[in-house]
């Protein structure tokens, strides 16, 4: 499966970003260019565009449909009345929303609370759902400092202050279940993500196909119990390691 995403700064000028129908469209035609392809599978728009019309901005999304550049179209970090919104739009058009990217893993929990989950139950679209390793916070990388050459030593999205006493500590009882599991702290944070029904697949990054092979065995592992589940949740606490805290 093969996707692009528009809608995220990409160049200088009034339309290398935003949820314009020029934006959007000009953007997947950049894409098709560079991944060497007539279509893509999934195109979505980014995030929300308060300053453009949702109707233009869904408008792109049925185009790039019709025209035969895409065969489904997704949105991204759309909150749950926009989304819904915008998926009555597309099914008024005859181009279903297929899926939404969303963030959530074992410590930013939003999205079970924020009522997406139902809506995409409602209006019948998966979510696929990003950084549900939060970045490598969510693995063994950090559970004793920040080592050298790692991701937090210099990246605005991943700020060492974050990697505090908390953080270890929530980190390093959720590391113990997965122990008891048999299983790495980085498989149990997938699996945990996986559980939910209205979960379509996680995106996960990997720097060699060792570290791909090890997170994709997470679908290997036994179901978590309840009392599992309820243990995560002592350690699993929305907000560890938030920038904006």
């Amino acid at each position: 499966m093969l996707s692009t995403k528009a809608g995220n700064p990409v160049h200088d000028g009034p339309y290398g970003k935003g949820g314009s129908r020029k934006s959007l469209l000009n953007s997947l035609e950049e894409s098709l260019r560079d991944l060497g392809t007539d279509y893509v599978d999934v195109f979505y728009h980014h995030s929300p565009d308060l300053s453009t019309p949702l109707e233009e901005t869904v408008g792109a999304l049925v185009a790039a449909v019709q025209s035969g550049k895409a065969l489904y179209a997704g949105i991204s970090n759309y909150q749950p009345d926009r989304a819904h919104e915008a998926a009555e739009l597309l099914r008024a058009a005859g181009v279903p929303l297929l899926l939404q990217q969303s963030r959530l893993n074992l410590f930013d929990r939003k999205l079970e609370t924020n009522g997406l989950l139902d809506v995409a139950e409602q209006d019948g679209f998966g979510l696929i759902i990003f950084s549900p390793l939060a970045q490598g916070l969510l693995t063994d990388k950090y559970l004793d400092g920040i080592p050298v050459g790692a991701r937090a030593e210099n990246s605005a999205f991943l700020p060492q202050y974050v990697i505090d006493d908390t953080y270890r500590e929530r980190a390093g009882g959720l590391n113990k279940i997965a122990q008891s599991r048999g299983q790495t702290l980085a498989q149990l944070a997938i699996q945990w993500v996986l559980r939910h029904p209205g979960v379509t697949s996680a995106l996960i990054g990997a720097s060699s196909t060792a570290q791909l092979d090890h997170n994709l065995k997470a679908i290997e592992f036994p179901d978590l119990t309840q009392e599992e589940l309820d243990l995560i949740d002592s350690y699993a606490i929305d907000g560890t390691a938030a920038r904006n805290r």
